[in-house]
């Protein structure tokens, strides 16, 4: 937090939770998006994590959509999730994604939820 004459400015940021049950069973363009990064901004996801709601073992595949070169890249792929399980896809590291970057997710089968949160920064050279 910055003090300038004894004013307080609030952080550049405000603060994001999203998430999504599952339905998609293959990935890039077919997969459920979790999210996508407003325009004009940064997005510093602390959070990520894959819950499985049934009792038995199941795969999900979580993928970053670069809008830059429009190309996908796997966070995790048909990672095994032990059922009434959570699998953290990050915890103290942290991911940076900019504007029209996207969190794709889908599923091998089962009862899946994935969640993010994180930092939203606006950043007006970010279209």
């Amino acid at each position: 937090m910055v003090e300038i004459m004894n004013q307080r400015l609030a952080p550049g940021y405000r603060t994001t939770f999203e998430s999504v049950t599952v339905s998609a069973t293959s990935g890039g363009a077919s997969g459920d998006v979790l999210f996508t990064v407003p325009q004009n901004h940064d997005l510093e996801m602390e959070y990520l994590g894959a819950s499985n709601g049934g009792a038995s073992n199941q795969k999900i595949t979580v993928e970053v959509f670069h809008a830059e070169d429009s190309t996908y890249h796997y966070l995790t792929q048909a990672h095994q999730v032990t059922g009434h399980d959570t699998y953290h896809l990050i915890n103290a590291d942290r991911i940076h994604l900019h504007a029209g970057d996207k969190i794709i997710v889908s599923k091998d089968g089962g009862t899946f939820a994935v969640s993010l949160s994180g930092k939203l920064y606006y950043n007006p050279n970010r279209t």
